[in-house]
C-alpha cells in the first residue's frame, strides 16, 4: 500500500504538472496579445473584475471539491463505491446551486462592485464574466469526484481546453470590443472566459458519462449500507467550510488589494491613470507570471488530499506518513528552482514577453516586482502542500486559521508599503512574502505532529536549496556573459534547468525513484503505440 501510495502521488503530480506548464504557457499566449490589444490601462479595468469574481467562485466551489476527493477516496478504500458515487450525486447539485446564487447575486450587484473598485468601466466586464460561477462549480464536481479515483487525467484534459478556449474566444472578443473603447475590450475578453469555461465543463461532463460503465463494475464489497442524502450533504459541509474559508482568504486579500492599493498609490503621490496602470502591471502580469509555476504547487495538493485520505480510511500509518514525506519534499523540489530561477531571471524573462508591449519605466518597474515576488513561489508552494495534507489527515481548520494569520499580516503590510511616495507598488511583493512566510510555520508544525513525523529539513529544504542555489549561480554567471536577446533568454532557461537537475542527483536532493512513475507512463505509452 505504502508504495501504491507513494506512485500514485508522483504520478498525479506529473500528469497535473504536465497539464499546468501547458496551461500557463497558454495563459502566456494569451496575455501578451491581450496586453498589446487593451494595454496596461485595459489590464487594470480587467483586474478590477477577475479578483471579485475569483473570490464569488472560491466562495461558491473552493471547499466542496475537495471534500468530495476526500470522501469519495475514502469510500473507495472501503470498497463501497455506491457511496461514493452518493458523495458526487449531492455535490454536484450543491455545487451548481450555489454557482447559480453567486452568479445572481454578481449580476444584481453589478452597480455596487463597481462603485467599490473605484471604476466604473468594469460593470460590463462584471456583466460578462457572472455565468462563468455556475459552470465552474459544476465543473469542479467533476473533477472532484475523479480526482477521488486519483484519476487526475481528466482535470489535465480539461484545463488544456480551457486555455486553447480562451485563446479562440478572449482575444478576437477583446480586440473586437477594444475598437470600440478600452471597457469593452476588457469584457470582451472576460466573456472569452465564461465560453472557455462551457467549453471544458462539456468536455469533462463527456469524460464522466464516457467512464462511468468503468466505475460501475468497481466491485461492491463493502456491506451495502446507502448513506441519506441528507448524511451525505452534512459531511460535505462539515468538511468544506473550514477549506472553503481557507481558500477565499487569498481571493479576499486580492479583491482587498483591487480596492486599496490604487488609492494608496494615489496617496502616495500618483495620478489615477498612472496607479490603475502599475497595478495592471503588477496583478496582470507579474501575478500572471507568478501563477506559472504554482500550477505545480496545485498539482502536489491536489495528488495529497485523496491519497491520504484512503491511507488515513485504511488506518495505514505507514502509507500516510509516506505520502506525508513524499508531498513535503516534492513541493520544496519544484518550488525552489522555480523561485530562484525566476528571481534571476526576472529582467529576460519578462523582457521575453513583453519588452514591445510596454512603455520604459512599466518594464522596468515590472521586472523589478518579478524578481521580488518569484520568491514567494516555494513558499506558496509549501502552505499548499501542507495545507493539502492536514485537509488529508481531516484537520482542515488549521490551515483555515494559519492562512488568516497570513492574510491579515499581509493587508496590514500592503496598506503601509504601497502609500509609501515612491516605494508604492513594490510593496506588493514583500506584503505576499511575509503572508505566506507566517502560514507555512505553523503548518509545518501540525504536519509533523498530527502526521508523526520528525521535520527532516535536510531532505525537504536544504538540499533542493542547495541545487537551486548553484542553478542561480550558474544562470547568474551566463547572464554576464550574454546579450540581452530572446534567444539567449532561451539558452539561459534550458542551463538552468539541466544544471538544477544534475546538481539535484549530485547531491541527493532527487533519484531515480522519482522520476519512476512518470518514465513508466512513457514506456507504456509507447508500447500501446
Amino acid at each position: 500500500m505504502s508504495s501504491d501510495t507513494s506512485k500514485s502521488i508522483v504520478k498525479g503530480v506529473s500528469i497535473l504538472s504536465l497539464a499546468g506548464i501547458i496551461c500557463k504557457l497558454l495563459g502566456l499566449l494569451f496575455t501578451v496579445p491581450l496586453t498589446r490589444i487593451i494595454g496596461s490601462e485595459g489590464l487594470g479595468i480587467y483586474q478590477s473584475v477577475y479578483p471579485t469574481y475569483n473570490l464569488l467562485l472560491t466562495l461558491s466551489s473552493a471547499g466542496l471539491p475537495v471534500a468530495v476527493s476526500r470522501m469519495v477516496s475514502s469510500y473507495l478504500a472501503k470498497d463501497d463505491p455506491r457511496n461514493a458515487h452518493r458523495v458526487f450525486q449531492t455535490a454536484l447539485w450543491l455545487l451548481t446551486g450555489l454557482g447559480c446564487i453567486c452568479m445572481l447575486l454578481m449580476l444584481a450587484g453589478n452597480g455596487l462592485l463597481s462603485a467599490w473598485t473605484r471604476e466604473p468601466r468594469a460593470s460590463m466586464g462584471f456583466y460578462a464574466i457572472a455565468p462563468c460561477l455556475a459552470l465552474v462549480c459544476a465543473l469542479s464536481a467533476f473533477r472532484g469526484f475523479m480526482q477521488g479515483q486519483q484519476n487526475m487525467k481528466p482535470t489535465a484534459i480539461s484545463q488544456i481546453v480551457e486555455q486553447l478556449c480562451k485563446l479562440l474566444f478572449c482575444l478576437p472578443l477583446a480586440y473586437f470590443g477594444a475598437r470600440r473603447s478600452l471597457a469593452l475590450g476588457a469584457a470582451g475578453s472576460l466573456l472569452g472566459i465564461t465560453l472557455s469555461e462551457a467549453c471544458a465543463t462539456l468536455v469533462v461532463a463527456g469524460i464522466y458519462f464516457r467512464q462511468r460503465s468503468v466505475f460501475s463494475r468497481i466491485p461492491q464489497l463493502a456491506p451495502v449500507r446507502e448513506v441519506s442524502t441528507r448524511t451525505v450533504a452534512g459531511q460535505l459541509f462539515v468538511i468544506s467550510v473550514p477549506i472553503t474559508i481557507s481558500a477565499c482568504i487569498v481571493p479576499l486579500a486580492q479583491f482587498v488589494d483591487s480596492v486599496m492599493m490604487v488609492p494608496r498609490m494615489m496617496d502616495a503621490g500618483l495620478t489615477n491613470e498612472v496607479a490603475r496602470s502599475l497595478y495592471g502591471v503588477f496583478s496582470g502580469l507579474v501575478i500572471r507570471l507568478i501563477n506559472m509555476p504554482t500550477a505545480l504547487a496545485l498539482a502536489v495538493a491536489m495528488s495529497l488530499v485523496p491519497a491520504v485520505s484512503a491511507a488515513q480510511a485504511l488506518q495505514d500509518r505507514s502509507a500516510m506518513q509516506k505520502a506525508c514525506n513524499q508531498g513535503l519534499r516534492l513541493a520544496f523540489l519544484i518550488g525552489f528552482p522555480c523561485s530562484v530561477g525566476m528571481s534571476v531571471l526576472a529582467k529576460p524573462v519578462f523582457g521575453f514577453l513583453y519588452f514591445e508591449s510596454l512603455a520604459p519605466e512599466q518594464f522596468q518597474i515590472g521586472w523589478e516586482l518579478l524578481t521580488v515576488s518569484s520568491l514567494t513561489v516555494v513558499l506558496f508552494t509549501a502552505v499548499q502542500a501542507t495545507s493539502a495534507i492536514l485537509q488529508g489527515l481531516g484537520k482542515q481548520r488549521i490551515p483555515m486559521y494559519t492562512l488568516i494569520a497570513g492574510v491579515s499580516c499581509k493587508i496590514i503590510m500592503n496598506y503601509i508599503l504601497v502609500g509609501i511616495p515612491g516605494f508604492h507598488i513594490h510593496g506588493g511583493p514583500f506584503a505576499s512574502i511575509v503572508c505566506y512566510s507566517v502560514s507555512l510555520i505553523p503548518n509545518l508544525y501540525y504536519v509533523c505532529r498530527y502526521a508523526d513525523i520528525p521535520l527532516n529539513l535536510k531532505e525537504w529544504i536544504l538540499k533542493p536549496a542547495m541545487a537551486a542555489a548553484l542553478m542561480g549561480l550558474a544562470v547568474w554567471s551566463l547572464q554576464l556573459i550574454l546579450p540581452f536577446h530572446r534567444l539567449c533568454t532561451l539558452v539561459e532557461v534550458a542551463v538552468g534547468i539541466g544544471v538544477y537537475f544534475l546538481a539535484a542527483f549530485c547531491i541527493g536532493a532527487m533519484d531515480r525513484a522519482d522520476l519512476n512513475a512518470f518514465i513508466g507512463r512513457l514506456h507504456r505509452r509507447r508500447k500501446k503505440t
